[in-house]
């Protein structure tokens, strides 16, 4: 199985996902879904850096599948997930997203932009 993401917690509290480029099938979809989960395992706050830089558009029972997520984790990410920041250059990565979020409201506050160093300093900022 192709990963779909791919994380890493080496500068915890900001935990970065970057998407692989991979497209979306019910194995490496759901093992992303689940490797969200991680990050909330240490009970402390903390920050995402989603790079969707290198993302495939997932099609809409991957993005029903995300929202759903997202509604069924709501309270755990408003206890522990201080913000999300998205990396997204391709506008129509950002027009899925923003079809997630019309699906199931975003809990945590969030930041679009283009830039890496912008997201990490998004993140660090949520997260002091």
């Amino acid at each position: 199985m192709t990963a779909y993401a791919n994380f890493d917690h080496e500068d915890f509290p900001i935990v970065t996902v970057r998407f692989t480029g991979a497209a979306a099938d019910e194995a490496n979809f759901q093992a992303y879904l689940d490797e969200l989960h991680h990050a909330y395992e240490r009970a402390t706050p903390f920050a995402y850096l989603f790079d969707a830089t290198d993302a495939t558009l997932p099609g809409f029972k991957y993005q029903k599948m995300q929202a759903d997520w997202l509604k069924e984790n709501e309270a755990m990410m408003k206890e522990y997930c201080r913000g999300t920041a998205y990396v997204i250059a391709n506008p129509l990565v950002r027009t899925v997203l923003k079809g997630i979020f019309a699906l199931q409201q975003q809990p945590v506050p969030y930041h679009i932009t283009g830039s890496v160093e912008e997201a990490k300093a998004w993140c660090h900022d949520k997260v002091q």
